[in-house]
């Protein structure tokens, strides 16, 4: 699985479960996730990367630069 900024997410494990979220970053062994609306982007949450599922979607950089335009 490689984690890249701006990929798009499941949760797959926590109170978020089953939510989509957006990689927002990276900190030592987690993924800083945010979903634009409960999980901002100055605030993202760290995920175990065992608690994600990949999707095949990319969003560009300038789509990650708002909430707005996460939730968008």
């Amino acid at each position: 699985m490689e984690f890249v900024r701006g990929k798009v997410l499941v949760s797959a494990a926590g109170h978020d479960k089953g939510e989509m979220l957006v990689i927002a970053g990276f900190d030592k062994n987690r993924v800083l996730v945010c979903d634009g609306k409960q999980r901002k982007l100055e605030k993202p949450k760290p995920k175990n990367p065992k608690h994600i599922k990949e999707t095949e979607i990319l969003l560009a950089e300038d789509s990650i630069a708002t909430n707005r335009k996460i939730r968008k």
